[in-house]
């Protein structure tokens, strides 16, 4: 790993522990809480800038997958000018919609990728500090391995959110806005996807460190983005230990074959978990700024409110 690339990364350095993963007292794939035991790890403080991540693409000439043309193959009957690279931009409702219905404020974009995450004509200018998206599991993947890191497991990520409060319902404490703070980048106001009051002083993606660190000194373990970890996704958590003696140690999570969305059978992509939140996190729609919270998402889609942070093995200390 070069020094460049050691000197972006400020590294935090967990002893690991025991803790109360998942919860059962808000979404159903959060359940059921149980005891876990993490070993020792380190973390990335913030999660991956788009600074960063242009070393690496520098370094190595990268292309992430949202930059590469779409295989016909996999695409059988489309036209072929419709098999463009691009991504999913989040894109503002002109008013009330039923919010059901994810595609009335997603949008494909042709040319969306790390660098343009609006797609074509945007940029990163001025972002450097910014936390990079639109990068599929496989771009999160390969930027950890170039830096001699990995992505953390479900339960490391979350033993590290929780900041040492376990249990906690977020990870400064058990209020979304304690005395009135505002504690994450998220969707401010009630009137999600189309109008925010603009309360936490951003529109999408905030620098990293903008708001509190936990109890670990770690930045946007809620909100901001939401982070890919390695784990596969499952639709719950494993029961709880019968005995103390029989907590499980570093667990990782589900199972391909179990990770695929059986409400879309014609899309065989396999999923993983990615946790935090995102500036998009409502608290009337979707409060999932917790440590707890979890969703699927497919590896090959990139999307402009996903990014990742890397963890490290051995742990490394805090400051290398």
């Amino acid at each position: 790993m070069s020094q460049e690339v050691l000197i972006g990364h400020d590294v935090v350095g967990l002893p690991g522990g025991e803790f109360t993963m998942g919860s059962n007292e808000h979404y159903p794939e959060e359940a059921p809480a149980h005891r876990v035991r993490v070993s020792a790890f380190g973390i990335d403080r913030d999660p991956v800038t788009n600074r960063r991540f242009a070393l690496f693409v520098a370094a190595t000439g990268y292309r992430t997958v949202a930059e590469r043309p779409l295989d016909p193959a996999d695409f059988p009957g489309a036209p072929a000018e419709n098999l463009v690279a691009g991504s999913m931009v989040f894109t503002p409702t002109a008013g009330p919609v039923d919010l059901r219905h994810l595609s009335r404020w997603w949008t494909w974009r042709p040319g969306a990728c790390w660098s343009r995450p609006e797609g074509s004509g945007s940029s990163i200018d001025g972002r450097g500090e910014h936390p990079v998206v639109q990068v599929a599991y496989e771009d999160a993947v390969a930027y950890a391995a170039w830096a001699g890191a990995r992505l953390p497991t479900e339960a490391e990520w979350e033993l590290a959110a929780r900041g040492g409060l376990d249990g906690a319902a977020f990870t400064w404490g058990e209020r979304a806005r304690p005395e009135g703070r505002v504690m994450a980048n998220t969707w401010d106001g009630p009137d999600f996807p189309w109008r925010s009051t603009g309360e936490s002083g951003w529109d999408r993606t905030s620098p990293v460190g903008s708001f509190p660190a936990n109890g670990f000194g770690l930045h946007d373990m809620a909100g901001n983005v939401w982070e890919w970890t390695g784990d596969w996704w499952s639709a719950r958590h494993s029961d709880d230990a019968v005995k103390p003696c029989c907590v499980p140690g570093d667990p990782r999570g589900g199972e391909v074959a179990g990770s695929f969305d059986a409400a879309q059978p014609q899309f065989r992509v396999p999923r993983k978990v990615i946790k935090g939140g995102s500036h998009l996190c409502a608290d009337t729609y979707c409060l999932r700024y917790r440590p707890a919270a979890r969703r699927p998402q497919p590896v090959d889609t990139g999307m402009s409110h996903v990014g990742f942070r890397c963890a490290w093995d051995p742990a490394v200390e805090e400051g290398a």
